[in-house]
C-alpha cells in the first residue's frame, strides 16, 4: 500500500464492494484465526462466494460449506483431509470447486452434484507473523493466516490431468506481495509484510514494519491517486489503484495496489490487507499504445489542417485574399497568432505584411505594429531577414519572456512584444518556382501556448510551400486579369450626352476565366439625327470572346451608320458572323431612336436577337417591357441560301419626354443558385419604383444596389438613357 494519512472511521462500511483485481483476475481473501479455526475477515470477493455476508467470526467449516466448496471430485471441503485451516498453515495450494446455491447445504447425491455446475478456484494460504492483540483484547498473541482464492480457467478445470498449471498458479500466488496494516495505531503502520513485498520493494522486514507505507511514494507519484487511496481508507472501503512507486534503491516501478478493510465480529475495523503487484511492463505497453494512437491522431490532424489550408487558399479571389484565408485557417489549429509577409515584387528588399490572424483580435494590430517598428529587410541580419534572403526556416522553441531581452535596442518594439506575450515561434519561407516570395510567421503565446518542435516546423514548411504556389499563381492571374480588363475596356465606348438625351453606362467584370468576356454596349449619334443604342453579349468568357465582341460591335456600328433599320442591321451582322466565322453565337438588341417630333415625342424602333428585353419607364411611372419581335441569337440558325421574307423585323414604340430606357446583359439576372425570373422581377420593380425623370446615373446605381451580386461571375453591362425632349 502507498496511501496517505488515514484517520480511523467510527462506523464499519459494507463489504459488498468492487472485488480488487490481482493479475487481472478476481481474488477472494480470508483472514483466519488458526487457534480458534475461525474466519475473522472476508473481503468482498469472499462474500460473493457465500452469497451473503456471514456474521464473523465464523467456524472455518461453516464458512466453507456456506461457500459450497468441494474438492475436484465433489466432496465437501469440510469432509476432506485438506480443510481451509490446513491450507492456511502453509500448504502450497490445492484446487477447489465452488458450487451453486443448490449445494450450499451439502451435496447429497451424485445426481445433484452433476446437475450443479462448479466454478474452479485455486486456494492457497500464507501464515502471518504472530499478531499482538491491542489493548482491550485477549492478552498474548494470535496466530493468523491469509487465505486467497484465485480463479482458474475452465480449460484447466476440464483437463484434470494438467495440474501443473494449477501448481504454476500456486507459485504465482506465493510470489505476490501482501501487507497488513493496523489502523487502530497512529498513522496506520504496517504490522506484517510477506517476503515477496521485500523482494518487490528492496526493503527489509524490519525497515518497514511500524511505518506507514507512504515511504514508497516519490517525486512523480500521482498525488490524485494518493488522495483517492486515502479517501477510500477513510471511508473503510476497498480500492484498487495503479501508481508510480519507488524501491529502496530509487528505481521506479508501476504498482497495482489493492486494499481491503478487515472487520471483527462486532463490525470494528481492525486491519487493512493490501496486495501489491508490479505491473510496470503492462503500463509501459499501454503507454506506448496510447502514444502510438496519439501520434496517429496528431498525423491525421496535421493532414486535416493541411487539406483545410489548401482548400481555403484554392477558393481565394486574389493574393491578399489567399494570404488572409491561409492565416485564418492556421489559427488556432497551429498557432495563437499568424502573419504573412510578401515581397512585392519578388526579390525586393522590404516585405509587406499582407495578412494577420490571432485568437485575440487586438493582437492582430500588435502584429502589424511590430512589423512596422522592426522594418525587416532581406538580408538585414535579423532572423526574419535571413529567411527572406533564402536561408533555412527558423524555429525558436522558447522565446525570451521580456521584450527588453528580445529587442534590447528597440524599446518601442520591446513594449509591443510584451503585449503579445510570445512563447514560441516559427518563420518559414514562402517559395515558388525557385524564388522566395515572403515568409509565414507562426507564434504561440503565454500562458497556454505550446513549444514548437521540429515536427511542427515540417508541417509549417509544407503549408508554406503550398501557399507559395497559390500566391505565385494568383499573381500571374492578376497580371493576366489586368491585361484582359485593359483590352476589354479599350473596346467599349466612352458614352456622353447628345442633344436632348442623357446617357449613363456601367460595366462590371466577372471573375471567371481571365475575367474578361463578350458583353458590350454602344451609343451612336447617327448622321441622319437618329440615335443608335446597342447592347450585346458574345458567348464565352475569354480573350477570344472579347476579340469577337470588338469585331461584332464594329460591324454593327458600320451597318447602323448606313441608316439601316434595326432588324436589317442584326440580319446583316448575323450573315457576316456566319460567313466569316467571327463568333460562335451572340445575343444583341439594337434600337434606333428617331429625332423628336413637334410634340417632343420620339419613335423607338428595336429588334432583339435572343437578348434580355430592355425596359421603358414612362414619365408617369408606367413600366413597359420591350419584348416584341424577338428572334434567334446571332449565329444560332445556319442559312444554306437566301430565304425571302425570312429577315428580322423591328417593333415600334413611342416615347414621351422624360422617359427612361434601360438596356442590360444577363449577368445581372442569371446568377448561380438564384431564380432568374425572380431577379428579373426585382429589376423591374426597382426601376418602376424610381421617381419619374430620374437621372441615368442614379438609375444604374439604384439597379446595381438593389440587384446586388455578391460575387460577379459573369460580366454585367448596363446602359440607361433619359429622353429630355
Amino acid at each position: 500500500m502507498s496511501g496517505g494519512d488515514v484517520a480511523p472511521a467510527a462506523a464499519a462500511s459494507s463489504t459488498a464492494a468492487v472485488l480488487p483485481q490481482v493479475l487481472a483476475a478476481p481474488a477472494a481473501v480470508l483472514v483466519i484465526d488458526l487457534d480458534r479455526r475461525q474466519v475473522v475477515h472476508a473481503n468482498a470477493g469472499a462474500v460473493e462466494l457465500t452469497g451473503e455476508p456471514l456474521r464473523l467470526p465464523v467456524d472455518i467449516d461453516v464458512w466453507s460449506d456456506a461457500a459450497g466448496l468441494t474438492d475436484l471430485v465433489g466432496t465437501r471441503m469440510s469432509d476432506t483431509s485438506t480443510p481451509l485451516s490446513l491450507v492456511a498453515t502453509g500448504v502450497a495450494g490445492v484446487p477447489v470447486t465452488v458450487h451453486g446455491a443448490a449445494c450450499r447445504g451439502g451435496i447429497s447425491t451424485d445426481a445433484q452434484r452433476a446437475a450443479t455446475e462448479g466454478r474452479p478456484l485455486w486456494v492457497t494460504g500464507f501464515a502471518l507473523s504472530d499478531v499482538v492483540v491491542p489493548p482491550g483484547g485477549t492478552a498474548g498473541f494470535e496466530r493468523r493466516a491469509l487465505v486467497v482464492f484465485f480463479q482458474v480457467s475452465g480449460a484447466e478445470h476440464d483437463d484434470r490431468r494438467r495440474l501443473e498449471m494449477l501448481r504454476d498458479r500456486a507459485v504465482i500466488a506465493t510470489e505476490m506481495s501482501f501487507t497488513i496494516t493496523d489502523p487502530r495505531q497512529p498513522d496506520d503502520p504496517l504490522i506484517w509484510v510477506n517476503p515477496s513485498f521485500c523482494t518487490l520493494t528492496g526493503y527489509l522486514h524490519d525497515d518497514v514494519v511500524g511505518r506507514n507505507c507512504r515511504f514508497l511514494q516519490g517525486p512523480n507519484t500521482d498525488s490524485a491517486a494518493v488522495r483517492r487511496i486515502a479517501e477510500a481508507l477513510h471511508l473503510r472501503r476497498p480500492i484498487t489503484e495503479v501508481l508510480l512507486n519507488y524501491r529502496r534503491d530509487g528505481t521506479a516501478f508501476w504498482n497495482q495496489v489493492s486494499i481491503s478493510p478487515v472487520f471483527d465480529g462486532g463490525g470494528q475495523l481492525v486491519n487493512f490487507v493490501g496486495v501489491q503487484n508490479d505491473v510496470t511492463e503492462r503500463v509501459i505497453v499501454e503507454q506506448e499504445r496510447r502514444a502510438a494512437l496519439a501520434e496517429a491522431e496528431e498525423a491525421r490532424g496535421q493532414l486535416r489542417l493541411l487539406a483545410d489550408a489548401t482548400s481555403q487558399m484554392t477558393g481565394a479571389l486574389g493574393v491578399t485574399d489567399a494570404c488572409q484565408r491561409l492565416a485564418r485557417s492556421l489559427v488556432p489549429a497551429l498557432a495563437d497568432a499568424c502573419a504573412v509577409d510578401l515581397l512585392d515584387p519578388p526579390g525586393s528588399a522590404a516585405p509587406q505584411r499582407v495578412a494577420v490572424a490571432a485568437r485575440d483580435p487586438a493582437d492582430e494590430d500588435r502584429l502589424r505594429r511590430l512589423a512596422a517598428l522592426r522594418g525587416y529587410h532581406t538580408g538585414d541580419g535579423s532572423r526574419t531577414g535571413d529567411v527572406l534572403a533564402g536561408e533555412q526556416a527558423l524555429l525558436e522553441a522558447e522565446l525570451p519572456e521580456l521584450g527588453a531581452h528580445r529587442y534590447p535596442d528597440h524599446p518601442a518594439a520591446a513594449a509591443v512584444y510584451d503585449e503579445l506575450r510570445l512563447r514560441s515561434t516559427m518563420v518559414v519561407p514562402v517559395r515558388a518556382r525557385g524564388h522566395v516570395l515572403g515568409t509565414l510567421t507562426l507564434v504561440t503565446q503565454h500562458p497556454y501556448g505550446r513549444r514548437y518542435t521540429q515536427r511542427d516546423l515540417h508541417l509549417a514548411a509544407d503549408i508554406a510551400g503550398r501557399a507559395g504556389l497559390t500566391v505565385d499563381n494568383a499573381r500571374l492571374y492578376e497580371v493576366e486579369h489586368a491585361a484582359a480588363v485593359t483590352l476589354q475596356r479599350s473596346l467599349l465606348p466612352v458614352v456622353s450626352d447628345v442633344d436632348g438625351v442623357r446617357v449613363a453606362a456601367r460595366y462590371l467584370v466577372g471573375v471567371d476565366g481571365n475575367q474578361v468576356g463578350g458583353d458590350w454596349y454602344d451609343v451612336l449619334d447617327l448622321p441622319d439625327g437618329a440615335l443608335g443604342l446597342a447592347v450585346g453579349d458574345v458567348v464565352g468568357h475569354d480573350l477570344r470572346a472579347a476579340a469577337a465582341m470588338g469585331q461584332l460591335r464594329g460591324v454593327l456600328r458600320s451597318y447602323a451608320w448606313d441608316g439601316g433599320l434595326p432588324g436589317s442591321v442584326l440580319d446583316r451582322c448575323d450573315q457576316l458572323v456566319q460567313g466569316l466565322e467571327m463568333a460562335a453565337m451572340a445575343t444583341a438588341v439594337y434600337a434606333r431612336l428617331e429625332p423628336p417630333d413637334l410634340s417632343g415625342e420620339r419613335v423607338l424602333r428595336y429588334a432583339n436577337a435572343g437578348h434580355p428585353a430592355p425596359l421603358l419607364l414612362g414619365p408617369d411611372g408606367a413600366l413597359l417591357t420591350l419584348d416584341e419581335h424577338r428572334s434567334p441569337m446571332i449565329g444560332a440558325v445556319r442559312r444554306f441560301g437566301r430565304r425571302s421574307g425570312a429577315g428580322r423585323t423591328e417593333a415600334v414604340v413611342r416615347c414621351m419626354p422624360g422617359s427612361v430606357l434601360l438596356f442590360y446583359t444577363d449577368g445581372l439576372t442569371d446568377v448561380a443558385g438564384e431564380d432568374a425570373d425572380e431577379r428579373t422581377a426585382l429589376l423591374e420593380q426597382t426601376l418602376a419604383g424610381l421617381p419619374p425623370r430620374s437621372e441615368p446615373d442614379r438609375v444604374v446605381e439604384e439597379v446595381l444596389a438593389a440587384c446586388n451580386v455578391p460575387r460577379v461571375r459573369d460580366d454585367i453591362a448596363l446602359l440607361a438613357v433619359r429622353l429630355d425632349g
